[in-house]
């Protein structure tokens, strides 16, 4: 029997929207026993293992050919900057890079300040957004809560992922620009798109096929 194809899949916000399409298009996920902490799942027909990453990892897993596969944030794919091939763009995990800065001075620092300080976690996306307009900004990069900079001063802008901006809103800040409209989408690494093309191809299609009859 053939070795299966490994799929990195994320864990935290994409992961039920993964799980739910791949067991639309065929691929059902096995269930993770052991309180969830199992990393490494094999599939009930031996055609798929599915290891279970943090997001931020699975173009990593994908690009060096750990995994055959992936599905991950487009935010995290274009943040990350890896050699990997995007086929298909996936129907969840839809959400907004945006900056962001103080209801009562919104955008301030974007008009005046050219080098405003911005607090974020996507360093790479950050910079290239402020480059594109002429602005050097001084990047805090931060793993918490982002929106807490500018409440502190330890920032005058943040570039943050949202959903409805309901965080943003509670906390006194609004939405200014637009980085990168988000969503889930489907990686490969380009050797394994090559000389498994069979496998990966028939898997490709089953979650295009998915996608399609949702739309």
């Amino acid at each position: 029997m053939a070795e299966p194809l490994t799929i990195a899949l994320p864990k935290g916000r994409l992961t039920d929207g993964a799980l739910a399409l791949l067991a639309r298009a065929g691929y059902p996920v096995p269930s993770n026993g052991d309180n969830g902490r199992k990393l490494v799942l094999e599939g009930a027909d031996r055609r798929l293992r599915f290891i279970m990453a943090k997001p931020s990892d699975v173009p990593i897993f994908v690009e060096y050919g750990a995994a055959d596969l992936g599905i991950a944030g487009l935010d995290v794919v274009r943040e990350a900057e890896r050699d990997v091939y995007e086929p298909l763009r996936l129907p969840f995990g839809y959400c907004r890079l945006v900056v962001a800065g103080k209801a009562d001075r919104p955008d301030r620092p974007l008009r005046l300040e050219r080098s405003p300080r911005v607090a974020t976690k996507f360093p790479r996306l950050t910079e290239a957004f402020f480059r594109r307009r002429g602005l050097a900004p001084e990047l805090i990069v931060m793993s918490g809560s982002v929106e807490l900079a500018p409440l502190v001063a330890l920032a005058d802008l943040i570039v943050d992922l949202v959903q409805t901006g309901t965080t943003l809103r509670e906390n006194g800040l609004t939405e200014l620009r637009v980085v990168l409209e988000s969503q889930a989408v489907l990686i490969a690494n380009r050797a394994s798109y090559r000389l498994r093309a069979g496998e990966v191809r028939a898997l490709i299609d089953a979650l295009a096929a998915n996608v399609m009859s949702k739309t």
